[in-house]
């Protein structure tokens, strides 16, 4: 497996070893998630991104679709990311700790996280991004193993590998809560996300469109 300290691959190499790794997922059947999908959800966006967005597993557009951040939560995710200048076509790429739907949309367990965790250690590796949003508390537990409150750790930078990580609220909840008053979960979101476009700015110099808030 590629070290996340390895040389990033040439662009053309870098697609090619995602589009094999892809593949590779659909026929995956390392945990009973396999059995219950319509297809596997891999990944979206841009696969040259310097931000990695990471949230929890596929709900029943993606496991329709085949795309990750597809239903309600995603185009909120969406509107929220261009808010700050940050469009999964550009700049943005986006997958899940578990690539397979867990029934009925709940949470993944422990063990189908781990079964599943070697392919998102892949994309990271191959990705070698600057910047993981790590979307909810399931995608913070799946990535550094640790079982963290989001409440308390969201807007809150921490290194894992050598990449800089932004825990933030999951799309989902925000649309349980659906207010922008200051200090909601949407505005604290949102606040969260721009840290993340001002860090973006800093570390690779790119300036970012924004749609407004």
């Amino acid at each position: 497996m590629t070290s996340f300290q390895d040389p990033r691959l040439p662009a053309d190499e870098r697609l090619l070893c995602l589009s094999e790794l892809a593949l590779a997922c659909q026929d995956c059947e390392m945990c009973g998630l396999a059995r219950g999908r319509t297809r596997s959800v891999f990944s979206d966006g841009y696969p040259d991104a310097e931000i990695m967005l990471i949230g929890e597993g596929p709900g029943q557009h993606e496991d329709e679709t085949g795309l990750p951040f597809v239903g309600r939560a995603g185009q909120l995710l969406d509107k929220i990311l261009a808010s700050v200048g940050f469009d999964r076509r550009q700049n943005i790429y986006i997958a899940n700790v578990v690539k397979c739907r867990p029934p009925g949309n709940r949470a993944p367990t422990p063990e189908e996280m781990a079964a599943c965790f070697p392919y998102l250690e892949e994309q990271i590796s191959l990705l070698q991004p600057k910047i993981l949003i790590l979307a909810g508390a399931t995608a913070l537990q799946g990535v550094t193993g640790q079982k963290r409150s989001i409440t308390r750790s969201r807007g809150q930078w921490f290194e894992w590998n050598g990449m800089l990580c932004m825990p933030i609220f999951h799309p989902a909840y925000l649309l349980r809560n659906d207010s922008r008053a200051v200090g909601s979960p949407k505005w604290q979101t949102w606040q969260d996300l721009k840290a993340v476009a001002a860090k973006y700015q800093e570390l690779t110099g790119q300036s970012l469109a924004k749609t407004g808030g």
